[in-house]
């Protein structure tokens, strides 16, 4: 069975940095990506960004990119996301996601396994 858990968030200052963790389990994601997507308060969920698990080879969306960055500890099945320089519109519920690999990375319906996800607080 499957299991995401992410873990790491909290409440931050604008302009500050978190890191979020999700534990990966269950099976081998060798041929996986793992993504990490967010949803704010009365939005739709969007992507944030991806790594392919085998290669490590990232992807993001634009409102993030130079701001965040993805990295897995192989070994640990245990994918990051290094959040700085945070804004209040950064707010939201944050959730690791799983799929087999193939383009796409910024289709939710592609993801077959999801966390239970982990809240994300910026304040002024």
């Amino acid at each position: 069975q499957v299991q995401l858990v992410e873990s790491g968030g909290g409440l931050v200052q604008a302009g500050g940095s978190l890191r979020l963790s999700c534990a990966a389990s269950g099976r081998t994601f060798s041929s996986y990506a793992l993504g990490w997507f967010r949803q704010a308060p009365g939005k739709e969920r969007e992507f944030v960004g991806a790594i392919v698990w085998s290669r490590a080879a990232t992807y993001y969306a634009d409102v993030v990119k130079g701001r965040f960055t993805i990295s897995r500890d192989y070994a640990k099945n245990t994918l990051y996301l290094q959040m700085n320089s945070l804004k209040l519109e950064d707010t939201a519920v944050y959730y690791c996601a799983a799929k087999p690999y193939g383009l796409e990375f910024n289709d939710e319906t592609k993801y077959d396994y999801w966390g239970q996800g982990t809240q994300v607080t910026v304040s002024s």
